[in-house]
């Protein structure tokens, strides 16, 4: 299957999106289809196998609408295209308003009693009614030129037996002005009693009213997609690329579009960075903070990675291009956001079923409506309002019931809330893949947190050294030697001034060296710990790996072990007397390792992770917020137990393997719990996919991760909370607007029918059935629109002088030592 995206034209209400959609569908070799109104966008997986792409434009073309060239897609295109629209209906819509209001003074000056208006005598009704119905007549038309849009559309998709809310416009305002038509000649004709049933003015106000809501309600959509051309505006226009040209090297300014793989970029001191690559020459320091929420800028040298739009702070760069285009990862960015745009939450079905069968019902009840009250009306059965006739009774009727209808309303209430909430989350470093996760994520009651580089930050720390009593004599005597080895070098020459005199920094100089040669986080943690100290590192004379148990090398001539308890006990050396400081350190949540010289037993040197200061605070959060809170990892029970502890979590899965994670998610599930895994999208993806909201944390370069719903791209768990709050606003918005949207409709058109007019009530103006419509999808837009005031979930810990001091928690590696390796 192959997915592509149309973009659509001409479509105007929720009737026009379900009647291409419906069309799609209708064509062989299409598997799905999901038509946004908002996006004016059509999401299609089809088999290319089966069916081309053109048969499909095609499809949509023949269902009375148009698919617009790829060409003016682009955001600038599009934007461009969007403005040029407002634009246009603003015009008409002046238009419409100047001759409208002239309009209705013109009919409903001569009316007013209470005081007098200045008004041509050449105009009055009464003296001269065949040039006050002219009158009419010359200011009306203006008013539907400006207007013709909804005749065309309207009347086409009528002769396509697809009508939508264009088809309801015209048939209201076709009655209206063919009445008032046939009104014009019976005047012409002698019959000056007819000046009284003209309705021009209703329907030239009922344009004018449409086009202003109209034009505001563009103005809306166009706002809700103010995050995406925020990102696209990250971006920078143009490269300025390194050229050998035979003669010399020269720079050369071209626009970003022609960038290609391999280009070198110079980009100085102050400006963006055009693509994603990496340096190969120069020193600074890049301020990544719009794709890792990292406010502290990133020193950057040659051989490392450096992303579009983040910016250059103070040195010279030279980059290789590797990824461009739609390749960066700005535009992997702007492209999840985009799907998410488009994509429908499982609660705008009911809408979209609505939808498709509202515009020919409510043309059957404008219908049977008019025709009961002509009946009703010319058998005396209710008394008709002064100067009425039965017809035009009906009429009215009949036109208002027409103009008040509103399937906008219906078909902008869940796709703009869900466009806002977005690019809103995306604002705030959280990447909601689809409407579907957006909706599940304020179902969410259970959430199971992988341990290392989730409420962690991945990177383990030394936070113990101990040395055996009997050790440290020996320890001490080593570092004490002057002569070197013949089969080794040193860093620098060892001398009683250079070496560490202290047992603890002896131990961590010589297993340090050892593990020189080790790829495990551990082995590189202990390794750090050492060059923090400014330790000179040995080389070695051999190493060897043993998966899963630890290492082994010869280092300044002295035989090292380093590793888990089991791989002590194979090698038949005895930690016995250790054991109580093993058992201490691991239930604090450290991961002990041994270090063995020479065959004897010298030392522990224990490592932790460090723990992300929001975890204790977000779990606190959720757990507030009625949710359960677990953790999952391959820790043992001890181990995991104690970090459970630190962090406030409760239900703890410990001993679990990546490729068992899933199994255990299932299980929870099957206790009737909606679940959300959150982990790091790697080793944790097939948890990821069987949870109902997967969430990734993972920073920019990472945003393509597809196993996870919601990408955190600033690593971030405070932001778990955020995404479940926005889904949570979300919602609320949407079961709002579908509220009012139905609610409208459901109060409304029963008064456009004359409901309360068998009860004594008024009889509702089509003028104003025609504001009140024009007014309901301008609301649900207002409302949607509110989502941009929405703040995300903010830590107190920011705040706090103790962790700006760099107070932190120690936690277990990402693996305890029986998991080592």
């Amino acid at each position: 299957m192959q997915t592509q995206t149309l973009a659509i034209g001409g479509m105007t209400c929720a009737a026009c999106s379900a009647r291409v959609e419906k069309a799609i569908l209708k064509t062989p070799g299409v598997d799905s289809a999901s038509v946004n109104l908002a996006t004016e966008r059509a999401t299609v997986s089809y088999d290319p196998s089966v069916i081309r792409l053109s048969a499909i434009k095609e499809a949509v073309q023949k269902a009375g609408y148009s698919v617009i060239d790829p060409q003016n897609t682009s955001l600038d295109k599009d934007k461009q295209r969007k403005e040029r629209e407002i634009r246009t209906l603003w015009t008409k819509f002046i238009v419409a308003a100047f001759f409208g209001a002239a309009l209705l003074y013109t009919a409903m000056a001569p009316m007013i009693k209470v005081f007098t208006l200045p008004f041509p005598k050449l105009l009055s009704p009464m003296n001269f009614p065949l040039i006050y119905a002219l009158a009419e007549l010359l200011l009306v038309i203006p008013i539907i030129i400006a207007g013709n849009k909804f005749y065309y559309n309207g009347f086409k998709n009528l002769l396509h037996l697809s009508p939508n809310m264009d088809s309801l416009i015209a048939i209201g305002t076709s009655s209206a002005v063919i009445y008032s038509l046939y009104n014009l000649i019976k005047i012409a004709q002698g019959d000056f009693n007819a000046v009284e049933s003209l309705y021009f003015e209703t329907a030239g106000m009922i344009i004018a009213l449409i086009l202003l809501g109209k034009s505001l309600e563009a103005v809306s959509k166009g706002r809700t997609s103010d995050a995406i051309k925020r990102l696209m505006g990250l971006a920078p226009k143009t490269a300025t690329i390194v050229v050998d040209n035979g003669g010399g090297i020269t720079e050369k300014e071209i626009a970003i579009d022609e960038v290609v793989p391999g280009d070198i970029i110079l980009v100085r001191p102050g400006e963006k960075i055009p693509v994603d690559g990496t340096v190969v020459d120069g020193q600074s320091a890049v301020d990544e903070s719009m794709l890792s929420g990292e406010s502290m800028p990133v020193d950057k040298k040659s051989g490392d990675p450096v992303y579009g739009a983040t910016i250059n702070a103070n040195g010279v760069l030279r980059f290789r291009a590797e990824k461009v285009g739609g390749d960066t990862a700005l535009a992997q960015i702007i492209k999840l956001v985009e799907d998410a745009q488009g994509s429908k939450a499982p609660i705008a079905q009911l809408a979209d079923v609505v939808s498709g069968y509202f515009v020919p019902i409510v043309c059957a009840i404008a219908l049977i409506a008019g025709i009961a009250w002509f009946a009703a009306a010319s058998a005396g059965l209710v008394t008709l309002p002064a100067g009425k006739s039965a017809l035009e009774f009906s009429l009215t009727i009949f036109i208002s019931v027409l103009v008040i209808a509103c399937p906008c309303a219906l078909g902008l209430a869940t796709p703009t809330a869900i466009m806002v909430a977005t690019g809103k989350g995306a604002e705030n470093g959280i990447l909601i893949k689809g409407g579907e996760a957006l909706e599940t994520t304020h179902k969410i009651n259970t959430i199971v947190f992988d341990k290392t580089g989730t409420l962690t930050e991945g990177k383990p720390e030394i936070t113990d050294i101990i040395v055996l009593d009997e050790t440290a004599k020996t320890i001490l005597k080593v570092a004490n030697r002057t002569e070197t080895h013949s089969s080794y070098s040193s860093l620098p020459s060892e001398t009683p001034e250079t070496l560490p005199q202290s047992p603890e920094d002896r131990l961590l100089q010589i297993t340090a060296s050892a593990e020189r040669g080790s790829e495990h986080p551990l082995g590189q943690a202990i390794v750090k710990g050492a060059q923090n100290k400014d330790l000179p590192l040995y080389n070695a004379e051999s190493f060897q790996a043993f998966p899963g148990r630890g290492i082994e090398a010869a280092i300044n001539g002295r035989f090292v072990l380093a590793g888990n308890h089991k791989f002590m006990d194979e090698r038949n050396i005895p930690f016995d007397a250790l054991e109580n400081e093993s058992n201490r350190l691991a239930g604090e949540g450290k991961t002990p390792m041994y270090i063995a010289l020479d065959g004897k037993p010298a030392g522990i040197v224990a490592v932790a992770d460090v723990l992300k200061t929001s975890s204790k605070e977000a779990t606190q959060i959720l757990k507030n917020m009625g949710i359960e809170v677990a953790m999952i990892t391959g820790d043992n029970k001890r181990t995991a137990e104690a970090i459970a502890r630190q962090t406030g979590i409760d239900r703890v899965l410990a001993e679990v393997l990546p490729q068992d994670k899933s199994a255990e998610v299932k299980k929870l599930q099957a206790e009737g719990r909606i679940v959300s895994m959150v982990g790091d999208g790697v080793n944790d993806a097939p948890a990821l996919v069987q949870s109902d909201v997967g969430i990734a944390i993972g920073s920019g370069a990472d945003v393509a991760m597809e196993s996870a719903d919601i990408v955190l791209m600033h690593s971030n768990i405070m932001d778990v909370p955020t995404a479940i709050n926005l889904s949570k606003r979300t919602i609320r918005i949407i079961k709002q607007n579908l509220f009012w949207a139905f609610g409208y409709n459901t109060l409304g058109i029963p008064i456009a029918a004359g409901v309360l007019y068998l009860f004594g009530g008024p009889l509702l103006n089509p003028i104003f059935a025609a504001a009140a419509m024009s007014m309901s999808s301008v609301s649900v837009l207002s409302n949607a629109l509110r989502l941009k005031r929405f703040k995300p979930a903010q830590s107190a810990q920011n705040d706090n002088p103790r962790h700006k001091a760099g107070e932190m928690n120690h936690l277990a590696a990402s693996r305890e030592v029986s998991c080592r390796r």
